[in-house]
């Protein structure tokens, strides 16, 4: 009889290594070809599919192989090791088999003594649909375990930009772990205090990285190139390098090292809001006002244009939209003298600033227990928090709720934590932080009119975002409905000017 044998391993590592219960690709080799021998058949070929899937019969050396049954009549039998080496799936058993059957090619496993009767057809069955089963579970079972390793603060993937995977030996066991890339890490860092400083747009960050040397990773298909504008919005929204493990719209505790504090991170993500919220990108016609300023009659996004090749306006987007807006165009000189004066109109007078300063000390004082109260009721919150998310995921490895509930759940609880740990940061500092904030950013306010005459440009934008979330521009006068924190509680008419604490 004519046989040609199947062989398949799952894994690269399989193929040429007696591991995996003698799985292997030698292993098998071995064990069907002894079999054909012992029986006096005919080995015609072999077949080999090295680190495929049986998940799928789209495999290239299984393809050949049915083509070669299809075609030539003298093959007799295909033998395999195991039923699960040629299929893990009913339907794509189901389908070679008809393939085998129409050409009288009889289908034989090593380990399992199939015979072609009716018995021999429901125990075949039976392996198949075991091998289906076990294939499934292996995966249910491969997720689970990713999850739980992400729960237990590792990382279940490849590391991110400035970290690298690493296997190490620890008890004789061998563990994987994510370890700081001594030669990428830095740029990284680099990346978030720059951008931090709100001087640098993505695309001129990109621009300075890019030139004093980083590189992306490199793969089996290319070397170390550039990495992109989008690569780089992600690496500065990623919570991995403070520490954290975000994975599946969740946070865990991280068993890495930090790259960067979180407070950096923080204010890494202020800076890409504004950004966001303001549309600061570099334009033609570059103006320190633009992204800050609306037009007063209609509330649309005030933009410039250039008269004559020398002249800059201002004009409301929204007669572009045709809304009806009657704003005239407006010389950028006209407008910097508005923003100026409403700079003076608002400067904090010295006698009330000492008043608000004495105030807040009295009033701190007399928060302290009180913040000590609070400081024990949001810790026990936390934990109540972290033990509500803990056995969410323990309910969703169970299988006992699905992944939209996970997701909304968990979305919440981080929202929930956020909060309490933004508020737990607050109450742990101390008086004399809160103090030195008040006083500093109230000396601020007495002098922001002189220090903004002062600046350049760039200063100036800085300052528009720190005072104010928008100015309007009517009729010659600048004016807001809304000053940024902390600042509205010392420039909005309607604010607690002696509370300031809270």
């Amino acid at each position: 009889m004519n046989c040609l044998i199947y062989l398949r391993v799952s894994t690269k590592e399989q193929a040429e290594t007696d591991e995996k219960e003698g799985y292997s690709i030698p292993a098998q080799r071995e064990a069907c070809v002894r079999y054909i021998k012992e029986r006096g058949w005919n080995l015609v070929d072999e077949y080999v599919d090295r680190g495929e899937s049986a998940r799928s019969a789209d495999r290239p050396q299984l393809q050949e192989m049915l083509s070669r049954v299809k075609k030539d009549l003298n093959v007799d039998a295909v033998v395999v090791h195991k039923i699960d080496r040629l299929a893990r799936n009913m339907e794509d058993h189901v389908a070679i088999k008809a393939i085998l059957k129409r050409k009288d090619v009889s289908l034989i496993s090593v380990v399992e003594n199939i015979e072609d009767t009716a018995s021999g057809r429901l125990v075949e069955g039976i392996h198949a649909l075991m091998a289906e089963f076990y294939s499934a579970n292996l995966a249910s079972e491969v997720k689970k375990g990713i999850a739980q390793k992400a729960k237990n603060g590792g990382w279940p993937t490849k590391a991110p930009l400035g970290y690298k995977n690493e296997r190490v030996k620890i008890e004789g066991r061998d563990i994987a772990k994510v370890v700081i890339d001594e030669e990428k890490a830095p740029y990284i860092k680099k990346a978030f205090k720059l951008y931090a400083t709100g001087d640098y747009s993505l695309t001129e960050l990109l621009e300075i990285l890019t030139k004093s040397g980083l590189r992306g990773m490199s793969t089996k298909s290319y070397s170390e190139r550039p990495i992109s504008k989008s690569q780089l919005a992600t690496i500065l929204q990623n919570k991995f390098y403070t520490g954290i493990i975000p994975w599946k719209n969740m946070e865990f505790q991280g068993n890495h090292e930090p790259l960067i504090s979180k407070e950096l991170f923080e204010k890494v993500q202020e800076v890409l809001r504004i950004r966001d919220q303001a549309g600061e990108r570099k334009r033609t016609h570059p103006h320190y006002l633009k992204g800050t300023l609306y037009c007063g009659e209609c509330g649309s996004r005030m933009s410039t244009t250039l008269a004559k090749g020398q002249y800059t306006y201002f004009y409301c987007l929204g007669q572009k939209r045709h809304n009806g807006c009657k704003q005239k165009y407006v010389l950028d000189a006209d407008v910097e003298k508005a923003i100026d004066q409403f700079y003076k109109d608002i400067q904090l007078p010295k006698e009330w600033a000492d008043k608000i300063i004495t105030n807040s000390r009295k009033e701190l004082a007399e928060k302290e227990l009180y913040i000590l109260k609070e400081k024990e009721f949001q810790e026990k919150r936390v934990s109540k928090l972290n033990r509500e998310r803990q056995r969410l995921l323990d309910a969703y490895l169970a299988e006992a709720i699905g992944v939209d509930l996970l997701k909304k759940e968990q979305n919440r609880i981080a929202g929930e934590l956020f909060e309490t740990e933004t508020r737990l940061g607050v109450l742990s500092a101390r008086n004399d932080h809160f103090e030195k904030v008040i006083e500093l950013s109230i000396e601020m306010a007495t002098k922001c009119h002189f220090a903004y005459t002062k600046a350049l440009p760039k200063v100036k934008r800085k300052l528009n975002q720190a005072f104010f979330k928008k100015v309007f521009y009517k009729d010659g006068k600048a004016s807001t409905d809304e000053f940024a924190e902390p600042f509205d509680a010392y420039f909005s008419s309607s604010s607690n000017k002696n509370s300031l604490v809270g």
